[in-house]
């Protein structure tokens, strides 16, 4: 506000932001909540009937199959027995993005970072609440699986936090080729391209 009662136009911009901020939780709560009740969801039917000894079910003939794995590594099973790695690397891009969510300016953007936070944190609770995978000694928090059950031809077994982190980082490259910053304004670049 000014002095004389006015709204300042400089006050439109951390208004903003705050949204912008708030944007990228909702995002980010909202993979959480699906990615959980579908791992639940997993591990109540699927985990069973693949256990013992069933066929994963298939959603779209051989393209799409709901099966089930405990997953103790990083994207695409690598890195097995580093659990507690992932876990801290999960720890410190959520707190780089919700320090770089401050300075949002696009809403693109928002939903980029919210989709790359909400990934993060869905696999990072499964390493924190489930035990190692089968036949691994608990060593510890951090060590757990992952959840994975959705399965293409040809590619690993993935979930719904796995898809938010990709589909966020195809986003981000767009958002990227497309000149947009952060802060939602073109690059010099675009800009003198206009």
């Amino acid at each position: 506000m000014t002095d004389d009662g006015a709204p300042d136009p400089g006050d439109a911009v951390p208004s903003r932001r705050s949204g912008l901020l708030w944007v990228t939780v909702a995002v980010a709560l909202g993979v959480i909540l699906v990615d959980q009740v579908t791992k639940a969801l997993a591990l109540a039917h699927l985990q069973p009937r693949i256990y013992g000894g069933g066929e994963p079910i298939e959603i779209l003939g051989p393209i799409l199959k709901l099966t089930f794995t405990e997953n103790t590594g990083a994207a695409f099973g690598l890195g097995a027995g580093f659990t507690w790695i992932f876990a801290i690397i999960a720890l410190v891009v959520a707190v780089v993005i919700l320090r770089t969510a401050r300075r949002l300016g696009s809403v693109a953007w928002a939903i980029a970072l919210g989709g790359l936070l909400g990934g993060a944190l869905g696999n990072l609770i499964d390493r924190i609440i489930r035990p190692p995978g089968v036949g691994e000694a608990y060593a510890g928090p951090g060590q757990g699986y992952v959840v994975d059950f959705l399965q293409l031809p040809n590619w690993p077994i993935f979930n719904v936090a796995d898809m938010a982190i990709v589909g966020s980082a195809i986003l981000m490259v767009l958002l990227t080729i497309r000149g947009v910053e952060l802060t939602g304004k073109p690059t010099a670049s675009v800009a003198a391209d206009a």
